[in-house]
């Protein structure tokens, strides 16, 4: 019997859960699911222009890094040279 009365009990609470998230859903499921796109995309533009802005620095100091070298190459070989 203790079983039973477990199963009814878990079922009887399911389906109360069920009516309760319908009469007291803030929105209809439609425009809940289009509120939660509406942030991924946002999050999503944030995260692709910090992205781009790491991608800049990054660029802009390996290409600094890159003259730096190569204008120290110069400069050595000018040295080996004389």
């Amino acid at each position: 019997m203790g079983t039973d009365k477990t199963i009814i009990g878990v079922l009887g609470g399911i389906a109360i859960g069920a009516v309760l998230g319908v009469v007291f859903a803030p929105d209809k499921g439609s425009n809940t699911r289009t509120k939660i796109i509406k942030k991924g995309n946002g999050i999503t533009d944030d995260l692709r222009e910090k992205l781009d802005n790491i991608t800049n620095s990054l660029s802009e100091k390996y290409n600094s890094f890159k003259s730096q070298g190569e204008d120290f190459a110069i400069n050595e070989k000018g040295k080996v040279r004389a």
